[in-house]
């Protein structure tokens, strides 16, 4: 029995391994049917989304525009700086006490104006030594010269000798030698007296007193550094505008003077750093004879009316050197000009709206744009917007726009 019982219990239990197999093939079969069906039913989706994501995408839109042309003369910028046609450390010629300052700092002094006083108590004393000098050597000459008329009338008379008239003229002589030394003298103490007076050489602008009422200065005819500085004063009407020219600026200078033979090329105009337009006029007088070795740039100079004194030496100003009269040329903006190395590019649009560089030769900057010496015609469509995505070579969808234009930074 019980060898039955464990038989058939052995015998009851091997089928079950083969049951759970099959259970598990039909589950993978409708796993994969599901998978398939849902494969069927997905498939126009997915490929409706792969065929939308490879679409080409619309050309970028990008504005246009022909460029403006306007009537414009060559001319050249520099930045300048103005500085005084005149300026003078004042400087006592002879030394003493400070007693007056004749002016207020900071104003605006005309020519022979008393700026600063000497004592000149000891100048005057030295003016009355001079003048007495003086007569006492005029009473030496009055005496010999009527000792030697006596001498003179004896010797005729046969009274006096040779030797006599010619000891009297000799003395006569140096009687007459310290008249002139005594003159000279009186001159001299004079000459130092009036530089107890310190008076404006020009008109000007005065700076600000380094000595006060008072105090012993130094004083030399000479000048030099022992001397006591007293101020500085500097002209301000006319006013000069130096600046500099590079080789390249300097010769084409050289060549539009030439061909123009006219006073055109010796106008400047300024204008101030908060200012917008070029509204002060001035002449150019002076360029150097030799380049700068080190710069590579030759230094020029005008000269400026200044009646309102707004022009102060040492201010910085933008200078502008017309050229030549004016003549037809192009404007774009200014962001419309790339840059390629050391090349200026342009972009253009050409037949089937397919971007075209040209490459231009630029000039400054004028009403706000960029002036366009060669390289582009007057019919040309040139991008003026949506440069970013804009490739050589490439189709765009262009609209017309037009070029906005401010007024000119300078006269017209």
């Amino acid at each position: 029995m019980n060898n039955e019982f464990t038989q058939t219990e052995v015998g009851s239990s091997a089928p079950q391994p083969t049951s759970k197999r099959t259970i598990k093939i039909l589950a993978g079969s409708t796993i994969a049917v599901g998978v398939i069906a849902g494969g069927l039913v997905l498939a126009p989706h997915l490929s409706a989304r792969s065929n939308a994501k490879t679409a080409a995408p619309p050309p970028p839109s990008v504005a246009v525009s022909v460029p403006l042309q306007r009537d414009l003369e060559e001319r050249l910028q520099f930045l300048g700086q103005f500085s005084a046609v005149e300026h003078v450390e004042l400087r006592a010629q002879v030394g003493g006490t400070l007693t007056q300052i004749g002016f207020k700092d900071g104003d605006i002094v005309r020519k022979g104006a008393l700026l600063f006083t000497i004592d000149p108590t000891p100048y005057q004393i030295k003016v009355s030594q001079a003048a007495a000098q003086l007569e006492s050597a005029r009473a030496r000459l009055d005496l010999a010269t009527r000792e030697l008329a006596r001498a003179e009338t004896l010797k005729r008379s046969d009274a006096g000798t040779t030797e006599n008239v010619d000891q009297r003229a000799a003395e006569k002589q140096a009687a007459q030698a310290a008249v002139d030394e005594a003159a000279a003298l009186g001159r001299d103490a004079q000459f130092d007296l009036d530089r107890c007076r310190i008076t404006a050489p020009f008109t000007g602008r005065i700076g600000s007193h380094l000595v006060s009422v008072g105090n012993l200065i130094a004083g030399s005819r000479a000048g030099g550094s022992a001397t006591t500085l007293l101020a500085t004063l500097v002209s301000v009407d006319p006013i000069y505008l130096n600046f500099d020219m590079s080789e390249a600026d300097y010769l084409t200078f050289l060549r539009e003077l030439r061909k123009q033979k006219s006073v055109l090329a010796d106008r400047v105009d300024a204008s101030l750093s908060d200012e917008s337009s070029f509204s002060h006029e001035g002449t150019l007088n002076f360029i150097d004879n030799v380049l700068d070795r080190s710069s590579g740039t030759i230094h020029a100079r005008a000269t400026m009316q200044n009646h309102d004194f707004l022009l102060t030496p040492g201010a910085f100003a933008r200078v502008r050197l017309a050229l030549s009269t004016p003549t037809r040329a192009l404007l774009i903006p200014d962001v419309a000009v790339l840059t390629d190395q050391s090349d200026r590019i342009a972009l253009t649009i050409g037949p089937n709206n397919v971007v075209t560089p040209k490459q231009v030769q630029v000039g400054d900057l004028r009403y706000g744009l960029r002036v366009i010496r060669s390289g582009l015609s007057a019919s040309d469509r040139v991008v003026i917007d949506g440069i970013p995505t804009t490739v050589p070579g490439s189709t765009v969808s262009p609209h017309d726009e037009s070029i906005q234009i401010r007024s000119d930074d300078g006269k017209k």
